[in-house]
This record gives structure tokens, sequence and C-alpha cells, in this order.
């Protein structure tokens, strides 16, 4: 018997078992668990925002925020994919004017990265079905390519030069471009390291970063120093954020803003090409590949 015969005869047979038991389809329908009713954006975005990481929330919040704005006392079910896209236009053509700004479309593709979070998140709750997602029904911008490139090594020595010779803790400033050159560590890992990361004996630092990955990275026996010597002289305790201002406090990310403002006001060039702590992890990731590749080459000949 094929599939299909087969099919038939037990939907027939379905049929008739519910009709004898004098059920109709519609009473399994109106029978079945309703769902429970959508919350407003106003009330679920801090939900979302509660659950998620500290990560997630930095990059979504200012959106979400917006979105509470746009949409505070409608119900997630209620906005459209057409919706959507015109508010994703709207924070794009609103977007605050950079030098390095590209037209708003990293924040129209944050934008709708955000909602694709809050909407997960509803269907997880069982607020949604993931058919009825409409974040999922529209297509983030394409991605420009990248302007950033590697640092020269001339370059390279006038940031070094005026972030240790400016500023009100030049020693501190100093050793964060230190520490980005020679592990292209992102500033995550940077603000996350602790003294008990530190391993002097084999000159490894354990880096917690993006996406929760964790990785043991060599350091210069130079650099393992000034680590030690900075938590010492700064009083910090094995569990807590080793960089710290001289008062104890440890710093935030905005130590890293403050310090390119600076290194701008006196490279024209580092401010016109909006120079950032990246651009180093991205230099230094071109140089090990560039010189693996010379390695590479060079076994083979």
């Amino acid at each position: 018997m094929s599939g299909t015969a087969a099919g038939k005869a037990e939907l027939d047979a379905a049929r008739l078992l519910l009709a004898r038991m004098g059920i109709t389809p519609a009473d399994l329908i109106e029978a079945a668990s309703p769902r429970p009713p959508a919350p407003t954006f106003a009330e679920y975005v801090p939900v979302v925002a509660a659950a998620v990481s500290a990560g997630t929330r930095r990059a979504y919040g200012s959106y979400w925020k917006r979105v509470v704005e746009q949409w505070g006392q409608r119900r997630l079910d209620e906005p459209t994919p057409s919706e959507i896209e015109r508010l994703a236009e709207y924070v794009k053509s609103h977007v605050v004017a950079r030098r390095n700004a590209r037209g708003g479309r990293s924040a129209a593709e944050h934008l709708i990265a955000s909602l694709r979070c809050l909407y997960r998140r509803a269907v997880a709750d069982g607020f949604i079905s993931e058919a009825d997602n409409p974040a999922l029904k529209v297509a983030k911008p394409r991605r420009l390519p990248s302007t950033r490139r590697a640092l020269a090594d001339t370059r390279l020595a006038e940031i070094n030069e005026i972030a240790a010779s400016t500023g009100d803790d030049p020693a501190l400033d100093s050793l964060l471009l230190r520490l980005h050159t020679e592990t292209a560590c992102r500033r995550g890992g940077a603000l996350a390291l602790r003294p008990v990361d530190l391993d002097p004996d084999q000159c490894l630092i354990l880096l917690r970063e993006k996406g929760e990955t964790v990785r043991w990275q060599p350091v210069s026996p130079t650099l393992m120093r000034y680590l030690q010597r900075h938590a010492e002289q700064r009083h910090v305790t094995e569990m807590g954020p080793l960089f710290r201002y001289r008062s104890g406090q440890p710093i935030t990310y905005r130590r890293y803003d403050h310090l390119w403002v600076r290194i701008g006001e006196h490279l024209p060039w580092a401010h016109a090409q909006q120079i950032s702590t990246h651009w180093l992890r991205h230099t230094t990731l071109t140089w090990v590949e560039r010189n693996f590749g010379y390695a590479i080459a060079a076994l083979r000949t």
C-alpha cells in the first residue's frame, strides 16, 4: 500500500472516530491551549534586558530604548515587517552624525538585530510563534567593506609617543596600548583582566572576550612585569579588575574614548581616519598573518 493511500485511510478513520464521538475539528481547535496575550514593548523590553548578557545590553540597549519610545504601548504581535522597515529607516536617518558615519547603515542593522533578539525571547516565552516573528522577515542592510587597515610602524610609534607624553595618566594609557598591540585583545578582554589571570612563570595571561571565549595569550616578559607592577602600585586585589586609575577606581570603556580623542587632537591623521583600539588589533593580526605566510613560504623553499 502506498504512503498516500495509507495517509488517506488514517484520515478517514480519524474523521469517523471523531464523528462517532460527536466532536468536530473546530471543537479541537477551540479546546487548544490559548496563547497568553503578548505584552507591550514597554513591559517586555526590561524583561529581555535583564535576561541577556552585559555585552548584549550594551550593544542593543539604545535601540530597545528607541523601540520603546516609538512603540511602547503596542503589543509585540502588532508591528508588521513593513513597520519594522520604516522604523529602521527612521533610525538610519536620525543617527548621530560622526566623522566615521556611513549613512546610518550600522544603526539600521543594529536596530533589526535588537528586534530579532527581542522576538527570539518572545517566541521562547510563548507569546508569538516562530512563523509570526516579523523581525525575521526583514533583511539587514548589507555591510560595506571596512575602511580599517594595519597601521605602519611609524604611525604606531606616533600613537604611543602621544599616549606616553600627554594626559593625566600616561603610564596607564601606555600600558593599555602595549597590551592591545602585543595580544590583539579586544577592549572587553583588557577590562576583564585580573591579577589572578597573570601567569608570570609562563608569561601567559588569561583573556575572557566576546562571545564568552577564553584563551591563554603569550606576552613578553617586559609586558608581564609592567602588568604586575601596575597591580602592585594601584593595590589591586587578586580577583579585582587589573586596570585602575591612581585613585584605585577600575577603568571603563570611557577611558579608551578619552584616550583616542586626545590622540586625535595631537595627530590630525588619527582623528581624520577615526583610529581606535580595534585598529591595533587589526594591525597585530595582519602582522601575524603576513609573517606566518612568510614562514610557510620559507619552509617550502
